[in-house]
């Protein structure tokens, strides 16, 4: 088979490997959908620890197949099911696995980003990944496509839970990816009024376009379009979603009394700390919040979502290519150029 295999920073090479062989636990997974995630570039870009020459890793996390073959011991999946995938597995013995958060474990794997992941012609699952309800069967009304997105739907989903959305409340995304996007239509479906903001007014146009109900804003003055938008009161929620210091800082002081602060995107150790006006958290009773990765609950509500038509996801898709087409590929998701980027198989 092919895989796209990351050797070190700047070196990521298509290549033919064995189809993994599986042992009576595990499942055989045939790619049909993978889609390039903002981890993905920055694994490359930067390289990984521990993956080298001698220790290549296949990229890919963010994916959707069918089972093509499944070991004697594993009861329930059969072959010729659809699945997504919640690529975060967990160790099942600690606190957070026992109370249905296995992606916050200590001792998590996952596809992509310390085994082996899915930007290759077949995926093996391992036994716990499978023991552990980490495969989601697909339901009708949801595409191989679609379904190669709702992992970082249900990361989105993830802050959206934190933010106790209720209908009319004003909120804002700062961010125009493809991540921003995914907040922009949680929020839009639980009855917000949505405002989004970024320093690429070509990533606001192409987010507009496909969602004709925001408000979008680019310049230098945000706090006085806040102030137009909620009449003078404030944001009731706001999603930092992108890894920007001085975002973070910022959002407290457009807020609303009460208002809620998911802060999504992670900055980078070497930005920190970022300074917060603590007297505006105080004084204005605001929540700040922070969200990473997802449960495999939230992966279910995710597809669920998207099958039941409450969200799309087809037209965040902007690029599809073949594998072999998979430099290219990085290259326009590195360089920003429209939403979101997915290898079809």
């Amino acid at each position: 088979m092919l895989s796209l295999r990351l050797y070190g920073k700047g070196d990521i090479r298509l290549e033919e490997t064995d189809i993994p062989r599986i042992a009576e636990n595990e499942i055989l997974i045939k790619t049909k959908a993978a889609a390039i995630c903002g981890t993905d570039v920055r694994m490359w870009a930067s390289g990984v620890k521990n993956v080298c020459n001698g220790r290549p890793l296949t990229l890919g996390h963010e994916f959707s197949g069918e089972i093509v073959g499944v070991g004697r011991n594993v009861r329930f999946y059969k072959i010729g099911m659809r699945v997504g995938m919640q690529p975060n597995i967990g160790c099942g013995l600690c606190d957070r696995c026992a109370t249905g958060n296995s992606h916050l474990c200590d001792g998590y794997k996952a596809f992509g980003i310390n085994i082996d992941g899915a930007f290759a012609e077949y995926v093996r699952v391992p036994g716990d990944g499978v023991a552990h309800g980490n495969l989601t069967v697909l339901p009708e009304g949801i595409s191989d496509e679609e379904a190669s997105l709702c992992e970082p739907l249900s990361c989105a989903y993830n802050g959206f839970g934190k933010c106790f959305v209720k209908p009319g409340e004003k909120a804002l995304v700062v961010g125009a990816g493809p991540i921003g996007a995914m907040h922009a239509k949680l929020l839009n479906m639980a009855g917000a009024i949505v405002m989004m903001n970024d320093i690429s007014k070509e990533r606001l146009d192409v987010c507009k376009g496909i969602m004709p109900f925001i408000k979008t804003y680019h310049g230098d003055g945000l706090e006085a379009f806040v102030s137009e938008q909620t009449g003078g009161r404030g944001l009731d929620i706001a999603i930092a979603a992108c890894p920007v210091p001085s975002v973070q800082a910022a959002l407290p002081s457009l807020m609303n009394y009460g208002g809620r602060i998911n802060f999504f995107g992670g900055v980078p150790e070497e930005m920190q700390p970022v300074a917060i006006d603590t007297n505006l958290v105080h004084y204005r009773e605001l929540y700040l919040t922070g969200s990473t990765r997802s449960s495999i609950i939230q992966f279910r509500k995710a597809v669920e979502l998207v099958a039941d038509d409450l969200i799309g996801l087809e037209d965040l898709i902007t690029h599809k290519y073949r594998l072999n087409e998979a430099n290219e590929a990085f290259d326009n998701a590195k360089q920003a150029k429209g939403l979101k980027h997915v290898i079809i198989f």
